[in-house]
């Protein structure tokens, strides 16, 4: 059976739902896309750093959030970086980080920091978000 997550009104006690696909790379954006969203409606992408941290500076959204997912290829500030930063602004809310090419899971040493190799299949994308949420689930419980 499919864990589904409904989109929802902003409520107290809602079900976080949103996921912030945080990708600068088009094509690898929709793809990630159309992997998640038959089960994760609420994806909202944006195309870097700086707009990420501008959503995520907006409490009405921080309720809605669920899982943030990094995709970066540019060069310029790596995904480390990034994600570290993510993490002490909402330390609460779960990172799955999509590899450059040469990154590696030991680039990122937090806990609540998954890691996808660069080129998986959009099935394995799938599965790793629904382990990240569901022990996320698990931790609110």
């Amino acid at each position: 059976m499919a864990l589904v997550y409904a989109p929802s009104s902003v409520a107290v006690g809602a079900p976080k739902t949103t996921i912030l696909l945080v990708d600068d790379d088009p094509f690898q954006a929709n793809a990630h896309r159309l992997a998640l969203e038959r089960y994760f409606p609420n994806i909202e992408r944006v195309t870097g750093a700086s707009e990420a941290f501008i959503r995520l500076g907006e409490p009405e959204f921080q309720e809605t959030l669920a899982l943030i997912l990094v995709g970066l290829s540019l060069p310029g500030v790596g995904s480390p970086a990034i994600v570290s930063e993510l993490r002490s602004r909402l330390p609460h809310v779960p990172v799955l980080v999509i590899g450059r090419r040469g990154e590696t899971a030991t680039d990122y040493t937090s806990e609540k920091v998954g890691f996808l190799p660069s080129g998986s299949p959009g099935s394995e994308l799938l599965a790793a978000v629904r382990k990240v949420l569901a022990a996320r689930l698990r931790q609110v419980a």
